[in-house]
Parts: structure tokens; sequence; C-alpha cells
């Protein structure tokens, strides 16, 4: 074997994912509000690159120097051409699986609505009806004054000035749900004040609105409200002491314990429950943050409709003509050069929001598809459904769905759901018939509990009744699913019961 040094001419191929490329695929796991943010950067950073709010929607015939963003054409066409690479000229397409691409988690994204876009109509079988737009949750946010401007109002007139950056520092300990959550020996320490002074400032804190803030704990809580309805006997004392038992249901021995009967035993729980365990919650917090679908699927008397939330896409232009002032002035090597890049980035940016959304179409198009009789009759007729299963049929890799279906969320006539939803494990039939989605075994479990009255039923009793309807299921998945809901066991349902029927 020679060690001499030599020359070799090799030929190989290998796959290069290039900038662009992995622009491409990231955009793919974007929802509309987070393409939006891209989109705004991306114009600040390229001076050839316009963008215009889709409801404005101008008439560009007549400007032939700006270059919109092609249209959505036919979803069928547009897709096949997606994925054979032909839709785009030389461009690679958006279907590409990298073994170091990590796939983005879903996240929640909030905005405003609308039902501007393109219509892709696909040829479902009839039946079911068309939905309306849901609610607005807009309306719901919380705009109160928090629970901290609230307090600081009432220290004021009610602290003197010389505690009053006590009061102010005892306050911005208090928690969002009311209660206070440092110890008053450290804020003592910290602020270099006697102990006794901290609990003289804190004692009246808790005289302040919403009865209950600046508690501790929850039975200081219960106590300071006790004290304000003029309620706080030393029976309801020994009963707040003891919340412990309450929580367990343990009345007899709660009852000899506050030496009371069953009436008076009674009328104490009966005013526990009217008093509030988290007071601050009324105030202030974060506002409320609503959901913004980035799909719209509606039934039309052709099939189903699925439409883009245009109204969050922003229309990107490529301003031709500013490139042309630029371009014809005197420019040094590196000027040009820059230039051409803006150009090719602009260019590219356009055809990868559109490739984009006709990914988003095709891949929502078959999950329609495979979930129809859910859009039609409900979660009961959810069925189960993989990444795989869709990839598939539309000719994609699974990794590509993925990243369709991130961040996605999707608004229909039974009400906002995100696309990760839809992909649910499956549970076998009892009768050795089709298998069943998880999902359609949780809503199962949760209305049997519904509706199981003064007889609680136990794990055991949901099986059999589970199998009585078809599921083939264990017993220990009955008890995960049941968690999952936020379902308590049958023991603490009926410990729940005991208490409620205390009169």
């Amino acid at each position: 074997m020679s060690l001499a040094p030599r020359l070799d001419i090799r030929q190989s191929q290998s796959l290069v994912m290039t900038p662009q490329l992995q622009q491409a695929i990231k955009l793919l796991a974007l929802s509309n509000l987070e393409i939006e943010g891209f989109i705004a950067e991306e114009v600040e950073r390229n001076p050839l690159l316009e963008a215009s709010a889709a409801e404005d929607s101008p008439d560009l015939s007549g400007t032939p120097d700006r270059e919109p963003a092609p249209e959505v054409r036919d979803e069928r066409v547009a897709a096949d051409e997606l994925v054979s690479g032909t839709g785009a000229g030389d461009e690679p397409t958006l279907d590409v699986d990298y073994a170091t691409e990590s796939h983005q988690q879903d996240s929640v994204a909030d905005g405003g609505s609308g039902m501007d876009g393109a219509l892709s109509m696909t040829g479902a079988s009839t039946g079911g009806a068309g939905g309306e737009d849901g609610p607005d949750l807009d309306a719901f946010a919380d705009t109160s004054l928090s629970l901290a401007d609230h307090l600081l109002a009432q220290a004021g007139p009610a602290i003197p000035r010389e505690d009053a950056f006590i009061a102010a520092h005892l306050i911005d300990q208090i928690d969002e749900a009311g209660y206070l959550t440092v110890s008053l020996l450290d804020i003592a320490n910290r602020l270099g004040v006697p102990l006794v002074r901290v609990e003289g400032v804190l004692a009246t804190i808790q005289t302040f609105d919403p009865t209950g803030v600046g508690a501790r704990d929850l039975a200081e809580c219960l106590t300071l409200q006790a004290k304000e309805a003029d309620r706080y006997d030393p029976c309801i004392a020994l009963l707040i002491a003891n919340l412990d038992l309450l929580a367990r249901g343990e009345l007899a021995r709660l009852k000899r314990i506050c030496d009371v009967d069953d009436e008076d035993m009674a009328d104490m729980i009966r005013e526990l429950r009217g008093y509030d365990p988290k007071p601050g919650c009324r105030y202030g917090g974060e506002p409320a943050q609503s959901v913004t679908p980035d799909l719209f699927v509606a039934r039309t008397k052709a099939g189903w409709a699925i439409e883009i939330n245009a109204s969050t896409l922003p229309r990107v232009l490529v301003n031709r003509s500013y490139y042309t002032e630029l371009s014809g002035g005197q420019q040094d090597k590196a000027s040009k050069a820059w230039l051409s890049d803006c150009l090719a980035s602009a260019n590219w940016l356009v055809k990868a929001l559109d490739q984009r959304q006709r990914t988003i179409i095709k891949v929502a198009t078959e999950i329609v598809k495979q979930q129809e009789a859910f859009f039609l009759k409900g979660v009961a007729h959810l069925r189960p459904l993989t990444l795989r299963q869709v990839a598939d049929a539309i000719e994609m890799h699974e990794s590509t769905v993925s990243r369709v279906t991130s961040n996605k969320y999707v608004s229909c006539a039974r009400g906002l759901y995100e696309l990760k939803y839809f992909f649910t494990s499956a549970i076998q039939s009892a009768d050795g018939g089709e298998a069943v989605s998880a999902q359609a075994v949780k809503s199962a479990i949760r209305a049997l509990i519904d509706t199981e009255g003064a007889k609680i039923l136990s794990d055991d009793t949901l099986v059999e009744l589970l199998n009585a309807k078809g599921f083939d299921i264990a017993r220990r998945t009955v008890a995960k699913y049941r968690e999952a809901l936020g379902i308590g066991s049958s023991v603490q349902r009926r410990r729940a019961k005991a208490l409620e029927g205390v009169r």
C-alpha cells in the first residue's frame, strides 16, 4: 500500500439542507400568528418585501411593478405538484425528512379571527349540516383591576405613612389567590423592622377587600371570612382547625370534636361552602387568552369546505419597481450581490408561504376525510388515526404531517380543536369489530360517571359497562383515562357525594 500523497476524483450523492429549505420547513410548524410575526421581521430586514393586510385586497392589475403572492388554486392539483416537486420550478419540496431536524411542539397563539381565504372543496359523502362561526372568545378577556393595585388603593388611607413601605412589600408578596407566600419573620429581617410592626400592618391588610386576602393558609382565610360574617364561634373555629377531617368526610368524628348535632354540623358546612377559598382570583391576573383558528371547516352542499384563516396572514408582495430603481444606479460589486440576494430571498419567501398553505390544506383535507364521522356525529365517533396513516394517504413523509399539525387549530361546527386532537390511539372492540379511538372511550367514561347518581361506579364496574358497550379495555386503562379527565376515584367521589348530601 502506497503511503505517498495523491489526488483522487470521487463522485457521490448527498442531501444538502440549504438555509432556504430550512426556513421553508420551519414555516410549516408555525401557526398563522407566528407566521405573521415572522413576515414582519422579514419585511423589516428585506427592503424589497412589502406586507399588506389580507382584508385590504388591493387590485394589482394596474401595478405590474409588484409581484403578489400566488393565489391558491384547486387543492388537488396543487398538492400533487407539491408532492412531486413540479409545482415550484426547480425548488425542492417541503416533504423532506432529516434526522437532525427536531419537531416543534404545540403552542397556543392568540388574536383575532376571520373567514377570509380560498376554499378547497373535497368530495366527501353527503350528510350533516354546516356549522356557524364559534363564539368570540375575546369577549371573555378579563380587563379588571389587578389585586395588587386594588390593595394599594385601600392601603393609602388605612396605613400610616411611616408603614407604607411595609404594606407595599407585603402586598407585593401576596399571590394571585390572595395568600401571603413569605413568612413575616423573613420580611421583618429583610426590611430591618420589628416583627410586631409587620404583624400590625398585615392585620390591617387582612381587613381589606376582598375578605380573606393576606391569609397565610386556607384555615386563616376561612377564619377571616367567618369573622367578617360574624359567624366565628368556638364550633366553627374547631371545624376550621380540622379541615383535613372534613376533606376526608369523617363527619362523625367532626361532630364529636365540635360537640354539635347533625343539624348544626350541616349548618356549619353550608357556611364554609359559602366562603371563597381563593379571594384574590376575582381580581386581575393574566387576561384570558383566546385561541385563533388557523383553519375553518364547514359543511356545504358540495361537501366539506376547508379554508385557511387568511385574516391573520398578511399578503406578501415583492416590490420590483424598487428593485429596478436600485439596480439602475451606480453600484459596486458587493451592493449588486446584496441586492440580488434580497430579491432571491423575497421570491423564495413568497413561494415558501404558498407551498405552506397548500400543504396545510392537503393534510387538513385528509384529516377531515378520515374523521368525517366526528364532524357529523361527535367525539364518540372519533376514529383511531396516526400520522403515518395520513402521510401514506397523501404520499408525504410522516415528519411533514407532524410539522403541519403542530401549532394549528381548526374551527368547526363542534368547536375549536387542535389538529393533534384527531390523532389518537386505538382501543380494540370487544366483539372483534372496528377499533375505536381513545378519545371516544374517555367520552364514554365521563358520560357514565356523570350519570352514576347515588350509586358510585367503581373502576371494575366501569370496565364491565364499557365491555357491554363494545370496548375491550383493562381496569388500569380505565383508571388512567379517568385520572386524565380529572375525575377522582370511587372513594373520592363517594366522599364528595356524602358532603353534598349534608344539608
